[in-house]
């Protein structure tokens, strides 16, 4: 057996770093960007519309530009480099922010992290995708999703430890986010090894930005995806809604931590889970426990109940974020991976500005029961829609 073909813990040696790398990355943002909103008014001296409008610019940059870097690295049939390019652009120019001294360097600071993001994520899903046998995919990208969000808990850990016992200065801790940083880019040009779309299976033509070579399975699975993220508002509302239920905000933190352990936990084995039984029923599971959560916050009163939800609600994470990237491989062809992934991440981030616009509108208007309540309702409207019209049948399909 090649070297490149050798599992770690079982996992593909591309996938097992692959994992790494999205671990330490998430390590060194996750030290910087609890903070920030903090840096930026405390600090700079800015105000709450521009901290929006850093975070508006920089999710809609990287939405954007993953669809672009997607359909150029099946067009290329090569993933590895642009993966390398994007995580090093973030990684070189994150923990800048320790020298900036206006708002508006922050601005470009979160631009250029974003476009690297945008350029790396959809021809690394697509690398694992190609990595992996079509019967491990959920497996594959759970295992992924689970350490990415690992660093999701450790990173503000570090961050405390840091700002508690060592220092105070915010410019010093986020100049110390560059180790994590450099050692998930070492781990990614050492470890990861490039398996093209054309080792996976080549096309005599060229690859084209549009929608016309995929089948009307992948077509809908994107509109469905569009209505569930409809519903699928920023997390932000759910720390408002643990706030109005009596949640200190001392403790909001060690909420959000708890939710990442859970998200962490529950990733890797909903993966296998979709492996085992189908994509598209634990999809489905995972969206209906979202419509049960979300009318959970919709009349949860106690901050005990909040905890209780926020827990349960890692579990939808874990039940879709592997599911679902699992999915868009068994409906595509593997020369188009990374173009499918393109539109997948962008047709979330296409509606996830309206999403949170509509939640906070409704929350405003009619109060949180009548917001949550939304959601919950085109989850469960997603769910019966993706049981109704999507099948998996495809070369790669689940067996």
């Amino acid at each position: 057996m090649e070297k490149e073909d050798r599992k770690i813990f079982g996992f593909h040696r591309t996938i097992f770093f692959l994992g790494l790398v999205s671990l330490f990355t998430d390590i060194s943002s996750e030290m910087i960007y609890p903070l920030l909103p903090v840096f930026l008014i405390s600090v700079l001296g800015v105000g709450p519309a521009f901290v929006g409008l850093v975070e508006g610019v920089a999710e809609a940059t990287a939405s954007f530009l993953k669809l672009f870097s997607g359909w150029i690295s099946d067009r290329q049939q090569k993933r590895k480099f642009l993966v390398v390019s994007g995580y090093t652009l973030s990684t070189l120019t994150r923990p800048l922010v320790a020298v900036a001294t206006a708002g508006w360097h922050v601005l470009i600071i979160r631009f250029l992290d974003r476009v690297g993001k945008g350029i790396r994520t959809s021809p690394r899903d697509a690398l694992i995708a190609d990595s992996s046998p079509g019967s491990e995919h959920g497996k594959a990208f759970g295992f992924q999703r689970a350490l990415d969000h690992t660093g999701a808990v450790i990173g503000p850990l570090i961050a405390f430890f840091l700002l508690t016992f060592v220092t105070q200065q915010y410019r010093a801790l986020f100049l110390l986010a560059y180790v994590p940083g450099i050692v998930a880019l070492t781990l990614l040009i050492l470890g990861v090894k490039e398996k093209t779309a054309a080792q996976a299976g080549p096309s005599s033509q060229p690859v084209q930005l549009t929608l016309r070579p995929f089948d009307h399975r992948f077509k809908i699975f994107l509109l469905i995806i569009i209505l569930f993220s409809l519903g699928n508002s920023s997390d932000a509302f759910l720390i408002l809604k643990a706030k109005e239920a009596g949640v200190s905000v001392s403790l909001v933190p060690l909420l959000w931590m708890v939710l990442h352990i859970s998200k962490s936990l529950s990733a890797t084995p909903g993966g296998i889970l979709s492996d085992r039984y189908g994509r598209r029923k634990v999809i489905i599971a995972g969206w209906i426990l979202y419509c049960g959560v979300y009318f959970g916050f919709a009349s949860a009163q106690s901050s005990e109940m909040v905890w209780l939800l926020f827990t349960v609600y890692g579990f939808f994470y874990g039940l879709t974020e592997g599911g679902e990237r699992a999915l868009v491989a068994n409906l595509v062809a593997p020369h188009l991976r990374g173009t499918a992934y393109g539109l997948y991440h962008f047709s979330i981030g296409l509606s996830t500005l309206p999403a949170s616009l509509l939640m906070g509108l409704l929350w405003q208007a009619a109060g949180s029961q009548a917001a949550f309540s939304f959601g919950a309702i085109l989850a469960l409207f997603a769910a019966i829609l993706l049981w109704l019209t999507v099948r998996e049948e495809s070369s790669e399909a689940v067996k």
